[in-house]
């Protein structure tokens, strides 16, 4: 049973909780290992970014938002979207952008719903954080873009959202980068408990089931998340300009209540929305990603690294990298390893 509990349920703490060796790793399906640790380490961020923020953002009406998103590249250039997770924002991908950039890609990052510049469309919208919820929106940016297909890319939620793109849509996806590799929540196995120590790292969901989690985390925002920013990704040394520029896009009015209702949707403890069931019904049958994938792991991923809990979800042409002395902050820690596995799909 415990193969099928939801993968994305691993150890937070990462290395506060386990310390992960290259040598302890088992690994299936994996192409240049070392090669891709190596890039890691020196593309670790252990210093100010040379660049502060994007030269401008756009606005675009897409389903039910308006969203904002920073776009980098020719514009008619290979549409790469890049899609980031909590409690981050695009500046995640501030270094990734313009080496895709410089390799002709049309690089588009859009703000989640409840991040930065994004906007419901209606005020009788429901605040909805549930993953499909979240698909269907990148889907609809695709859309609004005349974007017929992409290679998509993203860490956290944005893994997820990607995964589930590529997953629901093929068609639409040419190419997966998935830090985390294959995380869709199934809600039943999702319920199955964890050993002590794996559920600890969960501490800030069970949070957020308590109407004390809520008042905490409105009140409490800015430092509550540069915690998570720590705790995920021990390793990278971040200044406090560095978070402020991310830190900024929690200041959405739908903010909270996107991420509290994400995260007691996948408790069960908050219903979905009805246009977005048949969806998940869909996720939850795991269905296989045919599209040519590259997955990531890091040192966030404990002894689920290895990918050999989802290798057997990826069946059309794969390849799976480990980054050592990496956080979960994949694409601000390690840009360089992360871009290239955009460009390496690609090439798939």
């Amino acid at each position: 049973m415990r193969e099928e509990i939801d993968s994305d349920r691993r150890h937070f703490l990462g290395t506060a909780l386990i310390t992960v060796a290259a040598s302890r790793f088992g690994l299936v399906n994996l192409t240049n290992t070392q090669d891709a640790a190596k890039s890691a380490a020196d593309a670790n961020m252990t210093a100010p970014s040379d660049r502060s923020s994007f030269d401008s953002l756009k606005q675009i009406d897409a389903g039910v938002l308006n969203i904002g998103y920073a776009e980098a590249g020719p514009g008619k250039g290979p549409p790469v979207i890049l899609l980031h997770g909590w409690p981050y924002d695009i500046h995640a991908f501030v270094d990734v952008a313009p080496i895709l950039a410089a390799k002709g890609y049309r690089v588009i990052m859009p703000y989640l719903r409840g991040y930065g510049t994004t906007r419901f469309l209606s005020a009788d919208t429901m605040r909805n954080g549930e993953q499909a919820a979240l698909a269907v929106d990148a889907i609809a940016l695709m859309d609004a873009l005349k974007i017929p297909k992409a290679i998509v890319a993203g860490f956290d939620w944005g893994s997820r959202t990607a995964g589930i793109m590529a997953a629901l849509w093929p068609e639409r996806v040419k190419g997966l980068v998935a830090v985390s590799g294959y995380i869709a929540v199934n809600l039943v196995a999702n319920q199955q408990p964890l050993p002590p120590k794996a559920e600890l790292g969960w501490w800030y969901q069970y949070y957020f089931a308590t109407e004390r989690g809520v008042l905490g985390y409105t009140k409490n925002t800015y430092d509550f998340n540069r915690l998570i920013w720590q705790l995920a990704s021990p390793k990278c040394k971040f200044d406090d300009a560095t978070y402020d520029r991310s830190a900024q896009s929690f200041n959405n009015p739908d903010h909270v209540k996107i991420v509290i209702h994400n995260y007691r949707w996948r408790l069960s403890l908050a219903d979905g929305e009805a246009r977005y069931s048949a969806f998940e019904q869909r996720i939850f049958t795991r269905p296989v990603i045919t599209i040519p994938s590259i997955t990531i792991a890091s040192d966030f991923d404990g002894t689920a690294a290895d990918g050999k809990g989802y290798a057997d979800r990826f069946t059309g042409k794969y390849s799976h990298r480990v980054l050592i002395g990496i956080g979960h902050n994949v694409p601000q820690e390690a840009p360089k390893a992360f871009a290239q596995a955009i460009i390496d799909v690609d090439a798939f």
